[in-house]
């Protein structure tokens, strides 16, 4: 997983509520348990006007030209700013796999599902919560600048725009020390290891029946 510090990048407006997983990526494509892969299928059904299935060859698909990721005023975009309870729906962790695939890497929305959310912090994505009206100001803003970059510093938890204002935004500090660490669970377990071991220790030490082998090698059963 890599450690979030900071980023900057142009935004790409998903003007729409309640986007849940399936949307994000569609269930055909789930097929995998790689974390690699997903990006071409990033919002397929919304992207493509033909049904896509894994294996397809994506320079025979016909893209759909209304829909925001194939504009190509947003096609370096890596700054996704949504509408309210974005990662509705299941749980899958692939849609932030999609997500990190296609090249975002943070999020910005008045809200979104807590399962969603964890599972983006999870894989290195920022999920920014931000005040309505706030979103709806930027959403303004990114529609009347083509190129309208933000920045997103985790340290300092704030997002600049272009003009130089510092939006600050709140988030959980577990969630936020596994990002700066770049460390998921099994990370974030580790750090401790050597206090896990002194407890283990201390643990046979106090309870060394429970550690005793009561069945020798030639002992049948």
């Amino acid at each position: 997983m890599q450690a979030f510090t900071t980023h900057r990048g142009i935004v790409v407006p998903m003007d729409r509520a309640n986007v849940d997983t399936d949307a994000i990526l569609p269930k055909q494509f789930m097929k995998s348990i790689e974390r690699t892969g997903f990006g071409p299928h990033l919002f397929d059904g919304l992207r493509y006007v033909d049904l896509g299935e894994p294996g397809m060859d994506l320079q025979t698909r016909r893209p759909n030209p209304d829909f925001v990721l194939n504009l190509p005023r947003y096609a370096a975009a890596s700054v996704l700013l949504a509408r309210r309870n974005f990662g509705c729906g299941s749980s899958r962790e692939h849609a932030p796999w999609a997500l990190w695939g296609y090249g975002i890497r943070v999020l910005i929305a008045p809200s979104f599902a807590d399962i969603f959310s964890q599972n983006c912090v999870k894989n290195g994505l920022l999920a920014v919560e931000l005040p309505e009206s706030t979103v709806d100001r930027l959403f303004d803003e990114v529609a009347a600048q083509p190129g309208y970059q933000l920045e997103a510093d985790l340290n300092a938890q704030v997002i600049t725009t272009p003009s130089g204002e510092t939006i600050p935004f709140a988030m959980d500090p577990a969630r936020r020390e596994t990002l700066l660490d770049g460390l998921d669970e099994i990370g974030q377990t580790l750090k401790q290891k050597d206090l896990i071991r002194a407890f283990e220790d201390q643990h046979q030490k106090a309870y060394p029946w429970l550690f005793e082998n009561r069945f020798s090698a030639t002992e049948p059963g």
